[in-house]
C-alpha cells in the first residue's frame, strides 16, 4: 500500500490470477505454506497479503472477501500469529516460525531477563509487569493499568509496536467492549497476549538453545530461496 499523490494505493491482482487468495482459510494456509508474510507491500515485490488479494474487496466489509476482516479471523484463530513484526508493520508468522522469530527477536531473552540485564524500557517493563502467560488485556485496558493517556505515560502506540516486533507480545483477538450487562458495543478493540498463551513456553521458547544470529539466518535465507532477486539487503529492512 503506497501514498500516490496524496491517495493510497493498493498494489492487488485480479480475481482470477492462479496466485489470488480468496478465503480466510486460504490465506491461513499460504501463510503456513511459506511461513510469514507481511500484511501490505514492503521491499520485496509479491511478499505481503496486499500482492495476493483483490484490491477493490479491501474495506468492503464483505467477511467473505475482505483481507482487512480476514487479519481479525487470523488472529482469532490461534492457527497463525499476527502482529506488527515487520519493520513495526503488521503481518503474520506461522506456528512453525514462531520459533526463530522469538529467539531472534528477542535476542535469547525472556522479558524479566532482558529488564535485569537494563536492556528493556521502563514503559516496555510498565506493560509487561502486566502479563503472565496466561493473562488478556485489550489496548485500552493495558493503557489504563499501565498508566498511558492524557495525564500519564506517553508513546503507547510505538511501545506496544516495538514489544511486538520483539515478539514480547501478539494479537489474539478483536473485540467489543462489553456493557455491565454483557451487551457488546463500539468498535472492535485489539487484544494483546504474550505468544505464549496460545502455542505454550516450551514451544515458543524451543530455539532459545540456538544463537539468535542463527535464527535470524534461517528467517533470511528463507526469504532469499523464496526471492533470490532479492537483496540481502532489503530483507534485511523488512525483517
Amino acid at each position: 500500500m503506497e501514498d500516490e499523490s496524496g491517495s493510497w494505493s493498493l498494489h492487488g491482482i485480479e480475481t482470477n490470477d492462479p496466485a489470488c487468495i480468496h478465503s480466510v482459510e486460504e490465506l491461513i494456509t499460504y501463510v503456513n505454506e511459506i511461513g510469514f508474510l507481511p500484511l501490505f507491500h514492503n521491499e520485496i515485490p509479491g511478499f505481503s497479503v496486499e500482492a495476493h488479494t483483490v484490491a477493490t474487496d479491501w474495506w468492503s466489509g464483505n467477511v467473505e472477501r475482505d483481507s482487512w476482516e480476514w487479519r481479525e479471523l487470523a488472529a482469532r484463530s490461534g492457527k497463525v500469529a499476527y502482529g506488527k513484526f515487520f519493520g513495526g508493520k503488521a503481518g503474520f508468522i506461522s506456528k512453525e516460525w514462531i520459533p526463530d522469530f522469538v529467539n531472534y527477536r528477542r535476542d535469547g531473552y525472556d522479558f524479566s531477563a532482558l529488564w535485569e540485564d537494563e536492556k528493556a524500557s521502563y514503559l516496555s517493563k510498565k506493560i509487561m509487569d502486566l502479563y503472565d502467560e496466561d493473562t488478556e488485556l485489550y489496548s485500552y485496558e493495558i493503557k489504563q493499568k499501565a498508566g498511558f493517556g492524557k495525564n500519564g505515560l506517553k508513546n503507547f502506540d510505538v511501545v506496544i509496536s516495538k514489544l511486538q516486533m520483539q515478539m514480547y507480545l501478539c494479537v489474539r483477538d478483536f473485540r467489543r467492549k462489553k456493557s455491565k450487562v454483557g451487551k457488546e458495543y463500539g468498535w472492535p478493540t485489539t487484544v494483546y497476549v504474550m505468544p505464549e498463551l496460545i502455542w505454550g513456553y516450551d514451544y515458543v521458547t524451543s530455539a532459545y538453545s540456538d544463537a539468535p544470529q542463527e535464527s535470524h539466518s534461517r528467517i533470511g535465507n528463507h526469504i532469499k530461496n523464496m526471492f533470490p532477486e532479492v537483496e540481502m539487503t532489503q530483507i534485511g529492512r523488512v525483517i
